[in-house]
């Protein structure tokens, strides 16, 4: 009767994909059915089973690592208030003003640096968004070459620490293992980095050859402009803007690499420092404490409600059999464990097109990740995987949300179809860099 089990992943999925509300499907679908399959196989489920339920719930919401995401969403809207990013995003431009495809190259490198120091995707898209897309399309940059380096740029912070994709993947993984394997926070943070700057690199050196190939898509800034913005103290600005947001990379990052601080106390440290930072830059009221703070319980209740769905879809499929189903399932059809992460990997692409990342963490992992454990697979190298491929799922039409943030903010002449079609070479990029991890794991773990 395991068959059960993939029976209500396939209704939940489908429904989801239909657009019914996440967090309420994953958690109504499986009491209702759970309900269903006691009625009539009460040898399968019992409803008595539900007794563990409220355990469960109670252990996610006292979770100490799951304290880190408010904190980092706190910190990530903080800092979009401060206004850190358009004074980065000028200095960088005026940096690489000469070089062709230098603008892009400083949307680029402000991305990263925005992604080390908040890992929101939503306010970075936004915020570049605003920012930069009408200085590039006013210098002479092709449509679609920007749109896809501001959406691809702000996605960054989807596997740059301090990530949100990362905690989440790093407890899931936890909660849905039955081993002793275990995928620590703090080092799913170090193992990431590496990657990420590789990534970043790649994004550059892509600007770099499209810029020499095709020079009238991303002009150099004239001579004149440059020369007049570094006279007027040019390395005291640049020593302004990069100082402060990478004192807060250093804290909170550093104090996690280091061991000093968890993950969720470094979080804290990055909270109170985005609220220092937003005071020095004079941007700092009431108003806006109020703002962070309600977009930061909207955006927190999301994610739980989700997760409380899931704990619940979790609890039905294992008492129905559904992971051990599967392992049977994989041992005996003879896939290597290289061919069934080749396989998880391709589903969480395919569903990057349709669902948020969020939903695919709390359906898709829980349901893997005992298979994993059974092939003895590294779940460190698993979980950036998954953050990478996840990464993704922002950028892929038509429900990438990183593309509709774009589009919301974006001129009028901005057509959607020139934002899809900008963003199709990094996604080739970032299926490269996935490709790179899969077949040279030592990638992720230089840094150990």
């Amino acid at each position: 009767m395991e068959y059960l089990a993939i029976i209500l992943f396939v209704i939940i999925f489908i429904l989801i994909l239909k657009g019914y509300p996440v967090a309420f499907t994953l958690g109504g679908i499986s009491v209702a059915f759970a309900y269903g399959v006691s009625i009539f196989a009460p040898e399968v489920f019992q409803m008595s089973t539900f007794y563990l339920l409220p355990s469960r719930i109670m252990g996610v919401v006292t979770n100490y690592v799951l304290m880190a995401v408010p904190l980092f969403i706190f910190m990530g809207i903080m800092l979009e208030k401060s206004g850190l990013a358009e004074g980065l995003l000028e200095t960088m431009a005026m940096t690489f003003g000469r070089i062709r495809g230098g603008l892009a190259i400083s949307v680029v490198i402000v991305g990263a640096l925005l992604a080390a120091s908040t890992g929101i995707v939503g306010a970075t898209v936004v915020t570049m968004g605003l920012i930069s897309l009408p200085t590039m399309l006013r210098r002479g940059y092709k449509t679609e070459l920007a749109t896809g380096v501001i959406a691809s740029s702000g996605t960054l912070g989807q596997i740059i620490p301090p990530s949100i994709v990362l905690v989440l993947l790093a407890d899931t993984i936890n909660s849905s293992s039955r081993s002793s394997a275990s995928v620590d926070v703090g080092t799913l943070f170090s193992v990431a980095m590496i990657p990420g700057c590789i990534l970043v690199i790649m994004y550059i050196l892509y600007i770099l050859v499209r810029s020499f190939l095709y020079k009238d898509e991303a002009p150099s800034i004239p001579l004149e402009e440059v020369k007049a913005f570094r006279e007027t103290n040019f390395i005291s600005k640049i020593i302004k803007v990069l100082l402060l947001p990478i004192l807060l990379i250093v804290l909170v990052l550093g104090s996690i690499f280091t061991g000093v601080a968890s993950p969720t106390e470094a979080s804290a440290i990055g909270a109170i420092g985005a609220t220092v930072l937003t005071i020095v830059q004079k941007k700092f009221s009431l108003r806006i404490l109020q703002e962070v703070a309600q977009e930061t319980t909207k955006l927190t209740s999301m994610v739980f409600f989700i997760l409380l769905g899931a704990t619940t879809f979790t609890l039905v499929f294992r008492t129905l059999g559904g992971d051990r189903y599967l392992q049977e399932l994989i041992m005996s059809s003879s896939l290597t464990p290289m061919l069934f992460l080749l396989l998880v990997m391709l589903v969480i692409f395919i569903a990057g097109f349709f669902i948020d990342f969020i939903e695919i963490v709390f359906i898709i992992v829980p349901v893997v990740t005992p298979v994993f454990n059974a092939l003895d697979v590294n779940m460190l190298w698993v979980g950036v995987l998954m953050a990478l491929n996840l990464q993704t799922s922002f950028l892929t039409p038509p429900f990438g949300f990183a593309l509709f943030y774009l589009k919301g903010v974006a001129p009028p002449t901005v057509t959607t179809s020139q934002i899809y079609k900008g963003i199709i070479p990094f996604i080739i990029i970032q299926l490269l860099m996935v490709a790179l991890v899969l077949f040279f794991p030592e990638i992720v773990f230089i840094s150990k």
